[in-house]
């Protein structure tokens, strides 16, 4: 049986990135019908956290979709990688730990090409989870941009609209929108809690 991190092509690590809405995944799709064009093999994989639209694909929010091996920790690629497998794509990046980089490297290093999608930043405007290792190690980086839900200028920030201040709240446009720079507000949602308290406190007529 062939080890399933034998060498079988050049390997190269590519990484999608921007915020949300601006087509990561949609990108990360268009990668992988290329590779069907070419008769090369791939995978693809996405964590357990994110089940927004499927349990068992990859899905754009307008609901292109591929089959996906759900995992909890990157590690568990390897498990369920094939030996014929020549590209690996990889949904959702900033939801797992520091661990994908070294599977990252692996990969690449045993002749696979390895395509991240994910969020570069959260909803703080903060860089998000690995990616920012992710992004320092790619042979090669693909900025996406969406379009400010407030002016129609190019958006690079997510901007979370519910009263919640968890690091992590898994959502699609009921929770958040694309902003630019201009209009990002990280404190959105701790101002929404504390105009809702005051609400509360206030006597009723």
């Amino acid at each position: 049986m062939n080890h399933p991190l034998k060498k079988n092509f050049s390997g190269i690590i590519e990484t999608i990135c921007g915020c949300m809405y601006s087509g990561k995944t949609e990108e990360l799709l268009r990668q992988l019908k290329r590779c069907e064009y070419a008769k090369q093999n791939y995978q693809v994989f996405k964590p357990h956290i994110d089940r927004r639209y499927s349990d068992t694909e990859v899905s754009t929010h307008d609901q292109m979709k591929v089959p996906a091996i759900v995992i909890e920790k990157p590690e568990e690629i390897y498990q369920n990688l094939k030996h014929n497998t020549q590209v690996v794509g990889i949904d959702e990046a900033q939801f797992f730990d520091n661990s994908i980089i070294e599977v990252a490297q692996k990969l690449a290093n045993h002749g696979r090409r390895v395509i991240f999608a994910g969020l570069d930043t959260d909803w703080q405007g903060l860089p998000f989870g690995p990616m920012p290792h992710l992004l320092a190690i790619s042979d090669i980086i693909r900025k996406q941009y969406a379009v400010c839900m407030v002016c129609g200028e190019a958006a690079t920030k997510t901007q979370r609209l519910v009263k919640n201040t968890d690091d992590i709240l898994v959502g699609s446009f009921d929770l958040y929108e694309a902003r630019c720079r201009e209009h990002f507000n990280p404190n959105l949602s701790k101002q929404t809690e504390t105009k809702q308290e005051e609400m509360n406190l206030s006597p009723q007529l």
